[in-house]
């Protein structure tokens, strides 16, 4: 009897600890599947308000520019594990506030196969993240880039006139406007040629 109970007693710790470990597989499950979820919704809401830095993406310029100036300088850097050079046709630029303005990035893939990445940005301070706007950016897109080959990045940007508003940001004389490109994903090889067959001997 006792043997019985015992069996019974260890029967129902054993399915106890069974739903424990399913419950925190699923746990951990749904924390790994909203870790990835954040990613893309926190982009989307840094782009859409300018948080942390995140220049705004804007669909017209501005009527006119403020005799105001503003100094802008283009950083680029490469993250690991992509052989690229990346860096800005110039270091800076001043501008008028207002003032649309184009400026080119220049990619260089150093490898002998297509290598696909795609790049994130930001101004600094973070404060100019909200009057900071691009018209043209190749942010968040992925680049294609053959072996060897060289792109042009085209970059539109205002400084939104708003900012002259800001009393926090009248003392403003530089932004730095920084790019960062990441490996995407692996391009796939290509196709191994097949062997010749030999050719079949007439018969004799």
């Amino acid at each position: 009897m006792e043997r019985e109970t015992a069996r019974a007693e260890g029967a129902a710790l054993a399915r106890r600890h069974l739903l424990v470990a399913l419950a925190c597989a699923v746990f951990v499950a749904a924390m790994v599947g909203a870790a990835f979820a954040a990613v893309p919704l926190y982009n989307l809401f840094c782009r859409v308000t300018g948080f942390g830095g995140t220049p705004l993406v804007a669909t017209a310029a501005p009527a006119q520019a403020i005799e105001r100036r503003v100094l802008v300088r283009f950083d680029a850097n490469v993250a690991p594990g992509l052989a690229w050079t990346f860096a800005p046709e110039r270091r800076e630029i001043e501008v008028r506030i207002g003032e649309t303005v184009l400026v080119h990035y220049v990619a260089k893939n150093l490898s002998d196969r297509e290598t696909i990445a795609s790049a994130t940005y930001n101004v600094s301070p973070p404060q100019v993240g909200g009057y900071f706007n691009k018209l043209q950016c190749f942010c968040f897109t992925e680049m294609r880039v053959g072996p060897g080959e060289e792109v042009e990045l085209p970059v539109v940007f205002f400084v939104d006139p708003a900012i002259d508003a800001d009393r926090e940001l009248k003392s403003l004389t530089s932004i730095t406007l920084s790019y960062t490109f990441f490996p995407a994903r692996k391009a796939p090889a290509p196709p191994t040629p097949l062997a010749a067959t030999p050719a079949a001997k007439a018969p004799m």
